[in-house]
């Protein structure tokens, strides 16, 4: 087997891996980027992105995804199909595999790999969601469209209470829908969703189908898990916040992963616990989960890894 040797290898596309991209090919690091399983990331399958700065009449995700890639291939990135299958951070030369063939010897690594939404699997909610219909797992991004309607969110813990707050501000009404007879948020973030007046909580309560008219979503019928009883609720707008993966699972026996599998970083860092390999992005980053935020630690990560290659070359030319 041919090995590749590189000075950067980026693992992921979408705003983290590109803005590093761009940095670490304005510093001549040479970065070669795998775009991995869904080249672009989660914003590919955003409609539209009005929060990004730079671009005041807004933009859908594919195409900024393909701005950006743009960028960086003008600086010389080496863009290429295909996903890292497996790593290996156990020596000193960090080494990967490319669909389980090519094999890379890479001086820095850069882990972008984003985190996948879960959601709910329904047939509907995933048609609605494909059609960008009205189904979305980040009330942040999307809210602002559903300004002045109702909508239903589903989710019981800490993010599902921070973002029908959230919509609460924006949307006339908010229906939450837990699945259980009480929230696993904190006492505090229960406590604030309670107390908001137009949002209503539904206790015991299941999605059964996204309704829709076959282009947008028009409602959601539900069922009590108690009593089997059903009613639809009208809305525009479906919002799950069950949680996110961090698509981490091969770097598991090398990095230190938090109990949800992100990468844990230095603080105020993108350093990981392997000399060399720099996380970016939403793998690391459980909080913000903004394509900005994403592109930030993708600067960040270039500008530590440039740095430690800095650092180990000047130690090379010491002892020389």
């Amino acid at each position: 087997m041919e090995i590749e040797h590189v000075k950067c290898l980026i693992i992921g596309s979408g705003p983290a891996g590109y803005t590093a991209a761009i940095y670490a090919a304005r510093a001549n690091m040479a970065p070669v980027l795998y775009q991995g399983m869904q080249p672009g990331g989660q914003l590919t399958t955003t409609n539209e992105v009005e929060n990004f700065p730079g671009y005041p009449d807004g933009i859908t995700g594919p195409a900024m995804m393909i701005e950006l890639m743009n960028q960086a291939k003008r600086f010389d990135t080496d863009v290429r199909d295909g996903w890292i299958t497996k790593v290996d951070f156990s020596g000193d030369v960090h080494k990967a595999w490319v669909n389980g063939e090519t094999e890379i010897h890479a001086d820095t690594i850069i882990i972008s790999t984003g985190a996948t939404a879960k959601y709910l699997g329904l047939e509907s909610e995933q048609k609605y969601l494909n059609l960008g219909g009205g189904v979305s797992a980040c009330a942040v991004c999307d809210g602002f469209f559903y300004k002045n309607q109702e909508v239903v969110i589903v989710g019981a813990g800490d993010s599902a209470a921070e973002e029908a707050h959230y919509l609460s501000k924006l949307c006339t009404k908010v229906t939450m829908l837990v699945r259980r007879d009480e929230f696993r948020a904190s006492k505090i973030m229960a406590a604030r969703v309670k107390n908001t007046e137009n949002i209503e909580i539904l206790f015991n309560t299941e999605t059964e189908e996204v309704l829709g008219d076959g282009q947008v979503v028009t409602g959601v019928r539900v069922f009590n898990n108690k009593t089997q009883e059903k009613h639809d609720i009208p809305a525009t707008g479906f919002f799950v916040a069950i949680g996110h993966k961090p698509n981490t699972d091969i770097f598991k026996d090398y990095l230190d992963l938090d109990e949800t599998g992100y990468i844990i970083n230095e603080p105020g860092s993108s350093r990981t616990n392997v000399p060399g390999v720099f996380v970016s992005g939403d793998a690391a980053d459980h909080v913000y989960r903004q394509a900005i935020t994403a592109a930030g630690t993708g600067c960040m990560a270039a500008l530590d890894a440039e740095r430690y290659l800095a650092a180990k070359e000047s130690v090379v030319e010491a002892e020389a």
